[in-house]
């Protein structure tokens, strides 16, 4: 185990480490090669043994000679070293060892005395391994040590020229010498190769040293372990979503808080487009403009933030960032609902105070009978009646004051405000968040579409007589640009909303996808987030409550208001009455 300091830079690590690797690598396979060949020089040299043997052996005049001085021949008296040293078979096992380069031939009959050997001392004499083996009929290949020292030799009888009895053997050997010379060759040449491939493992090692030291930015081991820390840390730590990505657009880094929000898997290396975002999160990650851009996504309503990401002038990828906005959301159409009755009681108290300077007026003038008659009036009508014509046909307090502050909205855009003439609801809101989300988006587009609508035909709407009940006074009118009419329809729970325009409708190439985010009939604008989200976020909580947002009519010559009109079915919205 090898152990760096903490000054010992990374790169260098990496090369050390890498180089002791290969040597060691190339050491132990150097030592197997040199094994395996000395085993395979040994093989192949006792092989040749014992074809040297095998053909000394079968020579006939061999075998004659043999025979004769075997035991079942004849007896011949004592054999003097100078006959066996003269006599055929020393010339034929020392032309053989001549020839061959072997280290000896040696031949001896069936007692195992040497009838040849290269020494001529030894003739005559016992042999100084064990012969019977061969003597049996055996062929053997073995590695010994005799009197010519170690050597690989091979044994093989001979036998009678009828070939039928053993009569000898026929021993040749090969210097080991020989083969280890074999060996120290064959290993120089791969040493030489190892050293090759040494050289070549430390230009590899210095080449991924660098390239480590680009993937990692020069961090250092330290550096890159707090890193991991610091990253588990944050990314596990807030309450943000985060989606990082590579320059390829595959995603590296994905938590928990993403997966949740965005509802994804979200693995690593997976291409952005097959993790499960939504089109516009796509268009916004890819964008990365750095720019909060608001998504809806499911139920949720989210902030999609998308930067890309450099080191040293070198792009790595992109991150996009995710915050959930569903309770800011819920809260602001909560807040919208308070300052929509505080919009309908400010006007109801200037309302009030034109109605006492009137009676003070006329009780004043010595009128007390018109006085009585104004009084009796208004209370025959309710204030939010005189905000709103029909306001009577909805018992919700909360759809009431919602409705009176967007019909002054609309009066201050120059558009009229009306409920139409089904508009019937007995019964509270439930879920009065999810539905003013649902008809205020409906109504602003609406409120919009009628005021900027610029008719060819020059139509205007006619004016609409405002009368404060019971005023003395001469009627006031003013000229309204555009219509709105809106109708909320009771069915047990469900809430029935169909809003009509006066606008120009919705364009024919924008019909398929008016509720995709991101499509809006209205330029940008610089308006903050964009457009095109109302109605998708719309669309995505009528769907989460069980009903649907659809565009009824595009708008057009044979629509009453020919503008666009919106029908919404929201079940489970209402508080269960008993009254169909």
């Amino acid at each position: 185990m090898f152990v760096f300091g903490r000054g010992v830079r990374l790169r260098t690590q990496i090369v050390l480490l890498q180089v002791v690797l290969v040597a060691l690598t190339l050491g132990i396979a150097f030592a197997v090669f040199a094994y395996v060949s000395e085993q395979r020089l040994s093989g192949e040299y006792g092989q040749r043994a014992l074809a040297i043997a095998r053909t000394v052996a079968a020579d006939p005049v061999v075998r004659d000679e043999v025979n004769g001085y075997s035991s079942a021949a004849a007896p011949r008296g004592p054999v003097s070293d100078g006959e066996l040293a003269a006599g055929r078979l020393e010339r034929i096992a020392e032309d053989t060892r001549t020839r061959t380069g072997a280290l000896y031939v040696v031949v001896t009959d069936d007692t195992g005395i040497r009838l040849a050997h290269p020494t001529r001392d030894r003739l005559g004499e016992m042999v100084s391994t064990d012969p019977s083996a061969a003597l049996r009929g055996a062929e053997v290949v073995i590695r010994e040590r005799g009197t010519l020292g170690e050597s690989v030799r091979a044994k093989v009888p001979v036998l009678q020229p009828d070939a039928t009895k053993v009569v000898g053997e026929v021993s040749v050997g090969i210097s080991t010498a020989a083969v280890h010379d074999q060996l120290l060759r064959d290993l120089q040449r791969a040493g030489l190769l190892a050293g090759v491939a040494l050289f070549a493992g430390v230009i590899g090692s210095l080449l991924l040293a660098r390239r480590w030291h680009e993937l990692t930015l020069g961090l250092q081991p330290p550096e890159l372990a707090e890193l991991v820390r610091e990253q588990a840390a944050v990314l596990h730590g807030i309450g943000e979503g985060v989606v990082a990505v590579d320059t390829q657009w595959r995603t590296t880094v994905v938590n928990d808080e993403a997966r949740r929000l965005l509802g994804i898997d979200g693995a690593p290396g997976v291409s952005v487009d097959e993790i499960g975002l939504t089109p516009r999160v796509v268009a916004v990650f890819r964008a990365a403009r750095a720019r909060p851009v608001p998504a809806a996504v499911g139920d949720r309503l989210l902030v999609v933030t998308a930067r890309t990401v450099s080191r040293e002038g070198r792009a790595l990828g992109a991150v996009l960032s995710v915050r959930d906005r569903t309770d800011v959301e819920s809260l602001t159409r909560q807040l919208d609902a308070v300052q929509s009755m505080s919009t309908v009681l400010r006007a109801q108290r200037h309302e009030f105070a034109n109605r006492l300077h009137l009676l003070n007026g006329l009780l004043h003038g010595g009128r007390p009978e018109e006085a009585a008659q104004y009084i009796e009036e208004l209370l025959g009508s309710g204030p939010l009646g005189a905000a709103l014509a029909g306001m009577d046909s909805l018992r919700d307090p909360y759809l009431q004051a919602f409705l009176a502050a967007k019909a002054a909205h609309a009066r201050e855009s120059g558009v009229e405000l009306r409920l139409g003439p089904n508009t019937w609801v007995d019964a509270n809101l439930a879920v009065p968040v999810d539905v003013t989300t649902i008809l205020g988006n409906l109504l602003d587009n609406a409120i919009e579409a009628a005021r900027v609508s610029d008719r060819a035909d020059g139509e205007r709407v006619q004016p609409i007589r405002e009368n404060s009940p019971g005023s003395a006074a001469a009627p006031t009118a003013t000229a309204l640009s555009g219509q709105v009419e809106v109708e909320l329809v009771q069915e047990g729970s469900t809430l029935h909303i169909t809003v009509a325009d006066s606008g120009a409708g919705v364009p024919a190439e924008l019909v398929d996808s008016i509720f995709t985010e991101g499509v809006s009939t209205r330029q940008d604008n610089g308006a903050p987030g964009g457009r095109g989200v109302g109605l998708a976020l719309s669309r995505q909580v009528a769907r989460a409550l069980g009903g649907d947002l659809v565009l009824a009519s595009p708008g057009g010559a044979d629509s009453a208001l020919r503008g666009a009109e919106f029908i919404a079915r929201l079940p489970g919205v209402l508080e269960e009455t008993g009254t169909a």
